[in-house]
């Protein structure tokens, strides 16, 4: 399969496939007679791992180190649980603060008219002068 296939099928782009070969997330890819990439079953299961660490919002390193563990028969899970946690915990953090900006937001956002004054309560709480 070359690039463009590879791409479709695992739903990343050609330039990120390159890019993963090139800092070495995956191997690089078997060339064919035309010089073309061309990835086997192998490679886009581990372009399909590495896709679904990172749309679950692991780093790119964490998804390498995850992939790596998952290759190693001799891994712990515990390990890998960890890891999951830390990143879940993240995700928690992260979630928490999103839900503060949109209370904030809600909040100014309820007390601005819209209409065509100048006042504006969302431009005062940016510019601190509502606290």
């Amino acid at each position: 399969m070359n690039i463009a296939e590879a791409a479709k099928y695992t739903g990343l782009s050609s330039k990120t496939i390159r890019y993963y070969e090139q800092e070495k997330i995956i191997p690089p890819a078997k060339r064919g007679d035309n010089g073309y990439r061309q990835y086997d079953a192998d490679q886009l299961a581990l372009l399909v791992f590495i896709k679904r660490a990172r749309d679950l919002g692991f780093s790119l390193s964490d998804s390498h180190e995850l992939l790596l563990l998952s290759l190693d028969p001799e891994r712990s899970s515990a390990v890998v649980k960890q890891k999951a946690v830390q990143h879940l915990n993240k995700v928690n953090d992260q979630i928490m603060q999103l839900q503060k900006m949109r209370d904030i937001l809600e909040g100014v956002v309820g007390l601005c008219s819209g209409d065509s004054r100048a006042e504006c309560p969302i431009l005062d709480k940016l510019s601190g002068a509502s606290q």
